[in-house]
Formats: structure tokens, C-alpha cells, sequence
């Protein structure tokens, strides 16, 4: 049957449809993944993100492969009877032959099929496994490396189950089986061995090797050509996870990565140049009105006011209406992720800001789970202190109401002096002696188990940013998960980004990125570099980033100091804004959002599966790619109005302050510019076309 490349764009502007013609009744997919509803890192993400569109596609053929881990089991999977037949029968011939394989649906959207295997049921097998693998690959895997065992066990029971549902088929079925990361790799290079009927594809989210080296300080990017794998690997330990990973990628029937430059990587590491590219998506949730999004980041806002009322209680001397939030969040890997030269950056930020006499102050957050043992008393004491400063002020005002009603219901004006008596003064007085401290307010709100070793202690310490009244920036570092059941800052990782300023992550290793394209999808601006996916995504999609709130750092042609100076300057020049200024730059950031949906970036992983059943199966399929230059060289144009002008502009979002309402009576209408942007759009394609 004829196969074409489908490019399914239902949203985003500039991009014509491109219209798919491909039956999926005879084909079946299974994608087959470590954090299948065991959430680990980033993979996690990309899977249950991507559900939605990928069940929409092949419905009932569409079956998630993972480890069972029953305390993720319990909370977010339903364990029903498989609903496909021949699937049936392979579970259970599996189950009769000692092994334990549950299925049933993730709850989550989209509600996919997971069929998830018990690997500590079947870890008997494990040495027998590692002899075959040594025999049929020559690769040895050591007896203390558990995470490598672990591959194995998954890896041998997945072409067990694939092998198996091929056998069950009453007629051939046309199966891909998608492979994401080395964990899962075994499992299809085993497929190939076999010669199992399965069209197979493999994504490397980000190489192993790189990832290593990239946490030794070397100079990565500049010498990729240069280096010697093998050795670099036996020299980290990790030779035979390499092998795994490198063995996956050159079985594969289509290989892909993340982005353009983890592709480059691949090519040099693992020695194969990637098929496709499949950026990462989000499923991206459109207001019915474009200020809805500005009400919830200023809700949010407030929240985070509240835990900064009460850590910096005692040494509150700064204005809360003038503090603009920024964070840093993701997996601790100090110089990777580009913590390093963000604390580097705030140094300098902070002294641009004092010698300049900035009445702005920033506050910026390290969302980074580190070892730790407790909550810092210290940080508890400040949310109970701050606590009970609203008790007293709320007692105060009850008092202060109950006898403003009894004045007014006999008809006097209330004598001011008397409606506060003795006692009341009292109350307030011991509240306000509670708030005194004599020592900083913390910088980081655990006890750290390696306080003296780690990290961003070290580098707060060198450059003596120790949140004193002085500093125009402060530091709190929160070396946990965010969640919403927290005593310290109840608040779940997504309404804390909207209640912040601005996204910083300056890595110097990030394959993808997906914090800063939450950022943008919440239409929270960030700071990416050339050297992260994410970063290199944006720069060729759209030709003005900074315009949008997308800044991106210059890592890959810049020594760290030049880095560290241009990450001050957009540092700087972001505390320079009005408030007004933010709004309209936080209303471009969100118009970006289409970009990152999977119902744009789910069409590359259609073209890998399709181009993955033509190799597999060239009797029956076809793949033609379609010529890119109908697409190729696309950019997302500046917008209407550049920059935003505050004397200029004026939006509905609520709380804005009276001396910017007289500012000027001419009102900021974002949909009008979003319109104006759309008939940019529509003339760069249809210049493209000529």
C-alpha cells in the first residue's frame, strides 16, 4: 500500500496541512520504554505527553511496554483482561511459562493499553541471559552494575512478549515496536537476532557517553571528532552500557534522536547518523481568552509572595511588588544543566543592580533534588512565624470591625483613637518582636547531607550571595520535588512556573529541554542556550526569539566568561522592564505555544513509523518522503510591534497599579497584534512558495 509522510499542522499558523493516507487496521505498536508509568526523568514526559495524539492514531493497536513497579501500579494503572486476542494469549503463555506480565490502561489522557512486566519475577534467569548475550553479542555486563541488569531482564522479557505476539497472530501482523533509551535497547537488538517480523525503531533521548563527558568539563562540542569512544567509556565504567546503546542504534530499522544537535553527537558517539529528528511536544491547553493565562500567573505569584514573606521574615526591606522570580530547575548535574554559570551570572547581576540603584529585587530559585535528611528548622520557623502575623492581624481586625458594626448601628462616626485599645497594641507589639532575627534568612531550605561538598553551597559561598539586606539578589535553594502536600511551598511544579518571572537555564548538556518549553507553553519567558535542543529549535522556527521572551544564550562559540557576561546582560536587562513591558512579552511567549504541541511535533514520529514499516515490510508499505521545501527554512517572524513600548501599550490583567493606569488611556490589545502576526505569517509562506 502506498505510504505518505503525514505532516498533520491543525494549529499552527504559516504551516500548511499535509494530508495522510494510510491504513493502520492490519498494523499494531508497541513502544516500549523504563518509565512507562514509572516516572525516572524526561522519558516520562515525552510518553505521557505524547498518549493522547499516538492513541487518536492507532486506537486499539496502540499497547505502552514498561517495568511494573507497584507502588506506581496503584496510584495510576487499572489492571484489566487485554482486550486484543492474540495479545491475550501471549500474556498468558508468558504467565504459564514463570513469568508475570500485567495488563490494563495508564490513567492518564488519552488512556493508553500498558503491558507491564515484572522483571524481579523472572531475575532467576538473569545470569543464563547474560551468558546468551555475551555469546550472541559479546558484550559482558558486570554483576554490580543493577541498572544494566536490569536491561537485561527487560530487555530479554520484551523480545520474549514481541515474539511470542508474532507467534500468536493468527495472520502476519505488521508490528513496530518503538525502543526509547538504551534500557529498553536489548530488547530490539534481540528482535534483530531473531529475525523476528517487527518493524523497529530506536530514540535516544540523550547519548550515555555524552552525558558522561559533558560532567568532566571537557570541551564537548569542539572535540566530538576527536574522541576515542571505546576508551572513553572503559575509562568511565560504562563501556558495556555503551555497547547496549550503540548496538541499538545501528539494529534499528530507523533511528532518531531529539534534536539537531544530539544528532551530531550520535553520529560521532555511536557512530550512526540519525534517520529523523523527533523534538519533543506538549499537549498544549488554548485559553477561550488570551489574559486568562496573566490571571493565573498572577495568582500563582502571589503564592510564591506568601512563602517569600515568611523565609525572608525579620529582613523583608524590599518591595514585593518590585520582586521578579526567576528558577532553574531540573535533574542536579551542577555544570550540565548550567547552575554554574547562572550563580556566576547573579554575582554580577547583583552589583549591575546596586551600583545602578535598582529598586528591583530578585529572587531566584534552584529546583534541584539533591540528599537530604529534613526541612531546615530554620525555613519551618518562617512559615509558622509568617502564619501567625496573619492570625494576629486577622484577631485584630475582627476586634476592629465588631466595634466599627457597634458604632455604626447607633448611628455615630467611630472616634479612631478609641478603636484600637491597649490590649490590641499589645497583640501587635508581641507579633512584631516575634519577627526579629539576628541571623540570614537561609539559602537553602533542607539540611543537606554533603552541605560542605555540594555544589551550589560551594559556589553561594565564593561569591557571597548570603541573602543579607544588602544584596539586590537572593538565593533559596530547594533541593526537592515540588508538590503540592509540601508544609514549606505547597505548590505543584506547574502553578509554580506561572507564578514566576522568568525560566533560567543556561545548560551546557541538554539534549531536549522540556522546562524551558513548559515555560513557553505557560507563557513564562526563559533563557536557553545554542547548545540544548530546545535552544537550537527555537532559533531556526523563529527569527526573532528575544522578541517572544525566548533568550538564547551563546554557549557554543563563547568561552564561559563572554557566556557568563551575555547571560548578565539579558539578566539585567530583563530587571530594566516595566511591569507592562512583562505583560506583552509573557502574551508573545504563550502565542509560541503552537510550536511545541504534539499535534504539530507528533508528525515526525509518524514519518519514523511509516518510514520503520517500509523497511521492514517493502513488500506491503511505501515510503515516500516528501520534499521539505515547502516547510524547510520556515521561521516564525518577528511580531507586529517590536519592542513592546510601555508608553504604548496597556493590558487587562488584573492588580496593575495606579500610577500605570495614567500612564496612558490607549489600551495594549494582544489579540489585535496576535492578528496582525497571523497575516505576517500568511505572507512569509506565501513567500516561501514562490
Amino acid at each position: 500500500m502506498p505510504l505518505a509522510r503525514s505532516l498533520s499542522v491543525t494549529s499552527l499558523s504559516g504551516l500548511e496541512e499535509w494530508d495522510e493516507e494510510f491504513d493502520l487496521e492490519d498494523a499494531i505498536l508497541f513502544e516500549i520504554a523504563w518509565e512507562v508509568a514509572n516516572k525516572v526523568g524526561g522519558i516520562y514526559t515525552v510518553i505521557q505527553t505524547k498518549a493522547r495524539l499516538t492513541s487518536e492514531e492507532w486506537g486499539e493497536n496502540y499497547f505502552l511496554v514498561g517495568p511494573y513497579v507497584e507502588s506506581n501500579v496503584r496510584t495510576q494503572v487499572e489492571l484489566i483482561e487485554p482486550t486484543n486476542p492474540a495479545l491475550k494469549r501471549t500474556i498468558d503463555k508468558m504467565n504459564s511459562s514463570g513469568c508475570k506480565v500485567y495488563f490494563g490502561r495508564w490513567l492518564i489522557e488519552g488512556s493508553p493499553y500498558v503491558v507491564l512486566i515484572d522483571i524481579a519475577f523472572t531475575a532467576w534467569s538473569l545470569d543464563s541471559w547474560k551468558s546468551e548475550l555475551w555469546e550472541l553479542c559479546s558484550i559482558g555486563v558486570p554483576w554490580f552494575d543493577r541498572e544494566a541488569n536490569d536491561a537485561v531482564l527487560f530487555g530479554f522479557l520484551t523480545a520474549w512478549l514481541l515474539g511470542e505476539f508474532a507467534a500468536q497472530c493468527e495472520q502476519p501482523a505488521h508490528v513496530v515496536a518503538h525502543f526509547h533509551e538504551w534500557l529498553a535497547g536489548l530488547g530490539l537488538v534481540l528482535c534483530r537476532q531473531r529475525q523476528l517480523p517487527v518493524a523497529t525503531i530506536f530514540t535516544t533521548h540523550a547519548t550515555l557517553l555524552g552525558r558522561y563527558l559533558c560532567a568532566g568539563n571537557v570541551d564537548f562540542y569542539n572535540k566530538l571528532a576527536e574522541f576515542n569512544v571505546d576508551k572513553e567509556a572503559g575509562d568511565r565504567q560504562i563501556y558495556h552500557r555503551y555497547c547496549l546503546e550503540r548496538a541499538a542504534a545501528h539494529c534499528a530499522h530507523v533511528f532518531t534522536t531529539v534534536s539537531q544537535i544530539t544528532a551530531i553527537e550520535a553520529e560521532h558517539l555511536l557512530k550512526r547518523k540519525p534517520d529523523i529528528v523527533t523534538p519533543n511536544g506538549l499537549n498544549v491547553k488554548k485559553f477561550s481568552a488570551m489574559h486568562e493565562f496573566q490571571n493565573l500567573h498572577a495568582q500563582s505569584k502571589s503564592r510564591i509572595q506568601e512563602f517569600v514573606r515568611g523565609h525572608f521574615y525579620g529582613h523583608l526591606d524590599f518591595n514585593l511588588d518590585k520582586c521578579l522570580f526567576l528558577f532553574i530547575a531540573g535533574r542536579y548535574e551542577f555544570s550540565n544543566k548550567g547552575a554554574d554559570i547562572f550563580l556566576e551570572a547573579l554575582a554580577r547581576l547583583n552589583y549591575l543592580l546596586r551600583v545602578n540603584h535598582s529598586d528591583v529585587t530578585v529572587i531566584a530559585f534552584f529546583i534541584m533534588p539533591a540528599r537530604t535528611n529534613n526541612f531546615n528548622v530554620e525555613t519551618l520557623k518562617g512559615q509558622a512565624v509568617r502564619k501567625q502575623l496573619w492570625d494576629t492581624a486577622q484577631t485584630v481586625k475582627e476586634r476592629f470591625g465588631k466595634k466599627l458594626y457597634e458604632s455604626l448601628l447607633v448611628g455615630q462616626l467611630p472616634d479612631v483613637s478609641k478603636m484600637l485599645d491597649k490590649e490590641d497594641f499589645t497583640i501587635m507589639k508581641r507579633a512584631i518582636f516575634a519577627t526579629q532575627r539576628q541571623c540570614q534568612p537561609p539559602i537553602c531550605t533542607h539540611n543537606m547531607l554533603e552541605d560542605s561538598s555540594d555544589p551550589i553551597l560551594n559556589c553561594v559561598r565564593r561569591i557571597g550571595l548570603f541573602n543579607s539586606s544588602a544584596d539586590r539578589v537572593k538565593i533559596i535553594f530547594h533541593p526537592e520535588f515540588l508538590s503540592s502536600t509540601s508544609p514549606l511551598l505547597p505548590m505543584d511544579y506547574e502553578e509554580f512556573v506561572r507564578g514566576c518571572h522568568l525560566g533560567v537555564f543556561p545548560s551546557y548538556y541538554e539534549p531536549w529541554g522540556y522546562t524551558p518549553a513548559e515555560c513557553t507553553v505557560m507563557g513564562i519567558p526563559s533563557i536557553s542556550t545554542n547548545l540544548s535542543g530546545f535552544g537550537c529549535f527555537m532559533e531556526e522556527h523563529i527569527a526573532d526569539p528575544t522578541a517572544y521572551g525566548i533568550y538564547i544564550l551563546d554557549r557554543r562559540c563563547r568561552g564561559v566568561d563572554e557566556s557568563c557576561n551575555q547571560l548578565t546582560s539579558f539578566l539585567f536587562q530583563f530587571c530594566k522592564q516595566s511591569r507592562r513591558q512583562r505583560i506583552i512579552q509573557r502574551n508573545r511567549t504563550e502565542r509560541l505555544s503552537d510550536l511545541l504541541d504534539w499535534r504539530y511535533l507528533g508528525r515526525y514520529y509518524i514519518a519514523a513509523r511509516h518510514m520503520a514499516l517500509a523497511k521492514a515490510f517493502p513488500d506491503t508499505f511505501i515510503y515516500e518522503p516528501q520534499e521539505a521545501s515547502q516547510t524547510a527554512g520556515f521561521r516564525y517572524p518577528r511580531p507586529a510591534s517590536v519592542p513592546p513600548s510601555p508608553a504604548l501599550s496597556r493590558h487587562s490583567s488584573p492588580h496593575h497599579s495606579e500610577a500605570e493606569d495614567n500612564e496612558d488611556d490607549e489600551r495594549y490589545d494582544e489579540d489585535l497584534e496576535a492578528e496582525k502576526d497571523k497575516v505576517i505569517l500568511h505572507s512569509a509562506r506565501l513567500f516561501q512558495h514562490r
